[in-house]
């Protein structure tokens, strides 16, 4: 995941998430980016520079303790035992598998598991649509 800033052309200013770089390209050029002030679809990354980490202890020690990585980060470990408790893990067979369930030749359709980024590209050309989830342990990383 990506954050960046994003500036309309009336100059309002708004940060978003995106699963890429590319990702961010796809939607602008499918107009599906939106100022959330003025809802001009003529949209720009502004400029940033990213917050780098480094291995010092007091570094690692800084981002541990920031309030919004810390929500973050429970919230994917909440997102993390859902799916546990409640889809099938299908590892990698996933590819074949999701397209059971999309042609309806599968009724559970709740499923997770791995695909390379050809395969979930593949699917994609075939309409079926993915989410991916950072999938980061319930312990202190």
């Amino acid at each position: 995941m990506i954050k960046y800033i994003l500036k309309c052309k009336n100059k309002h200013e708004f940060e978003s998430w995106f699963l890429n770089s590319i990702e961010f390209e796809k939607l602008k050029k499918k107009k599906l980016i939106k100022c959330i002030y003025c809802k001009s679809q003529n949209i720009e990354k502004s400029i940033m520079s990213p917050k780098i980490v480094g291995s010092s202890k007091k570094e690692l020690e800084n981002l541990s303790s920031n309030k919004e990585f810390i929500k973050v980060k429970k919230d994917l470990i909440k997102i993390r035992k859902f799916v546990e408790k409640n889809f099938e893990y299908v590892g990698e067979r996933f590819p074949q598998e999701v397209r059971n369930v999309y042609y309806d030749k599968r009724k559970n359709n709740n499923i997770y598991g791995t695909a390379s980024n050809k395969e979930r590209e593949e699917l994609k050309d075939e309409g079926i649509e993915l989410t991916s989830v950072p999938w980061i342990k319930d312990k202190e990383n």
